[in-house]
């Protein structure tokens, strides 16, 4: 599958004037080779998930499309009769949800965690029109094959947006809503952030190194530590960069960030008819766009520390459980307290 012809027009000039190309480019090819960092291609094939991955087929917007997805049972004589659905973020993989997804099927939860359409093992069509309309579109047609009709949705990040948005559009079929450090809990755009065109994003994409998106996240997601195991996690993410597809992997990530950016869900948080569990870590300070935007600006962009207390007085009927000396991926960075809080806030429904 080739990118769209504009993009291969880029990448072809690119190419022919490699002696001025632009220095993040550059710092990107010379890292991957330095570093002999994992290639994968669109698909994510090679890297393991830790519970098999089945495949959903579907048509939308008249093209054939696969979610890859994960469907775990509870052990026999031990399920509660419940689903949680794991809505992952940008940077993330239905994969990344490994240790939550042990907990929840420990206390006896079906647990459905899928990539979706633009991400990891899913499809990454060259022509599409993302929305979390459309993401919550086909997320509700996998539960509807799988023959769920109520389910908990629990998004982490932009798929705390995504759930946002699904329990607006599903609320019969949503038992609960529980988000996870959610991006999206202010109006960028509305606050005087710049916006970055498409194909701006698209070279800031193709310009993504191992060192950048591990200095990125050990800054935001792990409040400035880091762990072994983390390392996993920025291999699958520089391992489709630096693989045969990044032009296409590159495409799809502008376009959702371009999704992220212009499809705010923070003014309909009043609208939500379901209970609402919102776990946030406050040392996070994640914002889309925020490099973009005026110095004065940014010091008052991605303040989870105030963010999550307006989210829980604007929506309905929320709870709000703060870790105050985490990051954004509190589920990862001290998985035993963030899920003892989960489990907790899941049994009080």
């Amino acid at each position: 599958m080739e990118p769209p012809l504009f993009v291969q027009k880029q990448l072809t000039q690119t190419l022919l004037a490699s002696c001025i190309a632009s220095a993040a480019a550059v710092g990107y090819i010379g890292s991957a080779a330095a570093n002999d960092s994992p290639e994968y291609d669109a698909e994510l094939s090679g890297f393991e998930y830790a519970y098999p991955v089945e495949r959903f087929n579907f048509s939308s917007q008249g093209q054939d499309m696969q979610m890859a997805y994960l469907d775990i049972a509870p052990e026999e004589g031990s399920a509660n009769g419940r689903t949680v659905v794991l809505m992952h973020g940008k940077n993330f993989c239905a994969g990344t949800w490994e240790g939550t997804i042990e907990a929840l099927h420990d206390d006896g939860y079906r647990v459905i965690a899928s990539d979706q359409v633009g991400f990891c093992k899913s499809t990454k069509p060259e022509h599409y029109q993302f929305s979390f309309h459309q993401l919550a579109t086909n997320t509700h047609a996998l539960l509807e094959e799988l023959e769920v009709g109520q389910a908990t949705v629990m998004g982490h990040s932009m798929g705390g947006m995504l759930a946002t948005r699904y329990a607006l559009m599903y609320p019969e079929q949503t038992e609960q809503l529980v988000m996870v450090n959610p991006i999206g809990l202010e109006d960028w755009k509305a606050l005087g952030v710049p916006y970055q065109s498409i194909d701006d994003g698209y070279q800031a994409e193709l310009g993504k190194t191992a060192e950048g998106i591990r200095a990125y996240q050990e800054s935001t997601y792990y409040v400035n530590t880091w762990e072994p195991e983390y390392d996993r996690w920025v291999e699958m993410l520089a391992g489709m960069y630096a693989g045969e597809d990044k032009e296409l992997v590159a495409w799809n990530q502008a376009l959702t960030s371009d999704m992220v950016f212009t499809q705010p869900v923070v003014h309909e948080f009043e609208q939500l008819q379901v209970p609402t569990l919102l776990l946030i870590g406050e040392k996070d300070n994640t914002a889309i766009g925020k490099a973009q935007a005026p110095e004065d600006l940014q010091e008052t962009l991605g303040r989870y520390d105030v963010l999550g207390e307006q989210a829980a007085e604007a929506i309905p009927q929320a709870t709000l459980v703060e870790f105050p000396d985490l990051g954004h991926s509190p589920q990862i960075q001290e998985p035993e307290r963030f899920h003892e809080e989960l489990l907790k806030g899941l049994a009080d429904q």
